[in-house]
């Protein structure tokens, strides 16, 4: 290996730690929500692969048993990427969205990828019991021949799934969506297509016999995985920080809306449900909760929403929901057993997705601080 090719080599490295610290944050921290898993999984996908390059142009560190244990478990698992950017994208847009059973078929094609592991298991499984010679040159040759064309569905799945994205949120009513958030999106996405179409130029020489051998002898893999190490650390740098951008309508905290004509009845029908969406659906408890997700549950027009809590309610979305927050918080610290949980614990479970954010509004609705309330519940309890 030359001395440029370890640099190289080094970058993708680097790549693969990052996409797995990155993805272990927005995995198992407890007050994400599911767009920002689903970013996770995608991340840590990708590191993997990463990491599967490095460990095979090192000789899995000259170690038998790390390269054995390379061949039976699947390190390159592709066929997910796509379903996985385009249920981000719609979780993004639409945070009522969960990914139930019914969408257990968009994976199933995860099969394409597993078909190299399942042959080395299936040879060892018939040496072991003597069905098969000590020979596994052929089967070698099976696995190499296929992962040149897995690779075909594998770059059609992920375009497949990047177009299906941008067609979404090009339909997509987004106006409640804050402009950063909306960017981000955009980003992502075009991130992806240029990735894709860097792919295509090196799938198109790579699946002609004769050109095969030659594009990863002069070229190795590193067309196509130093593009993803970049990948991997941009969504690791603007995805976490999108994990943390607040979704919720920026006009409706900025500005009043203008002012609708309702009737009498109109306007009581709009507090009646949206007082009924928190207080019996108890939407407030999801942390990405907006005006699109309540204006969808309640069948009310965005503008009626904000044009009945500022000029009738009197107070902001912000304010409307985060107020719903509070008093959860307050009835759980009530409830014997919570002075073991931490404050912050308990604010995310209320629906908060930041710690600064609950604390601010905890001090303006109650007018003391977390801490001095906790204090004053327990001596009362």
């Amino acid at each position: 290996m030359t001395g440029f090719s370890k640099f190289l080599n080094v970058l993708v490295l680097l790549g693969a730690l990052q996409g797995i610290i990155v993805s272990s944050l927005l995995l198992f921290t407890k007050q994400k929500p599911q767009a920002s898993r689903i970013l996770g999984v995608l991340i840590l996908l990708t590191a993997l692969a990463c990491f599967n390059l490095y460990g095979a142009n090192n000789n899995w560190f000259g170690s038998d048993i790390i390269r054995f244990l390379a061949d039976i478990i699947p390190l390159v698992v592709v066929m997910p990427l796509g379903p996985l950017i385009y249920f981000y994208v719609k979780c993004t847009l639409d945070p009522t969205f969960k990914l139930t059973k019914k969408q257990r078929p968009y994976f199933y094609p995860v099969i394409i990828d597993l078909v190299p592991s399942a042959t080395v298991i299936i040879f060892i499984i018939g040496l072991v019991l003597g069905v098969f010679k000590n020979k596994p040159g052929p089967w070698g040759n099976f696995i190499d021949d296929y992962n040149v064309y897995a690779d075909i569905p594998r770059w059609a799945s992920i375009t497949f799934y990047v177009w299906l994205s941008a067609r979404y949120l090009r339909k997509k009513n987004a106006a409640h969506l804050q402009k950063s958030t909306l960017t981000w999106l955009k980003q992502f996405i075009l991130v992806f297509i240029v990735f894709q179409t860097i792919w295509l130029g090196y799938l198109v020489p790579y699946i002609i016999p004769k050109y095969s051998n030659k594009l990863l002898d002069t070229f190795d893999w590193y067309p196509i995985y130093i593009p993803m190490a970049a990948i991997i650390y941009w969504l690791g740098i603007k995805g976490y920080m999108a994990a943390h951008m607040p979704q919720t309508q920026a006009a409706a905290t900025k500005a009043q809306p203008p002012h609708l004509a309702l009737s009498a009845a109109s306007i009581t029908t709009a507090v009646e449900l949206l007082k009924r969406c928190m207080e019996t659906d108890r939407l407030f408890l999801n942390p990405a909760l907006n005006l699109d997700a309540v204006a969808q549950h309640t069948g009310l027009p965005h503008k009626t929403i904000s044009s009945v809590l500022n000029q009738h309610v009197h107070k902001s979305f912000n304010e409307f929901v985060n107020e719903y927050r509070i008093n959860a918080f307050t009835e759980k610290m009530q409830q014997p057993g919570t002075e073991n949980l931490t404050i912050a614990g308990i604010a995310f479970d209320c629906g908060f997705n930041s710690q600064a954010t609950f604390q601010r509004t905890f001090k303006q609705v109650t007018g003391m601080s977390p801490t001095e309330y906790r204090k004053t519940a327990l001596i009362t309890s």
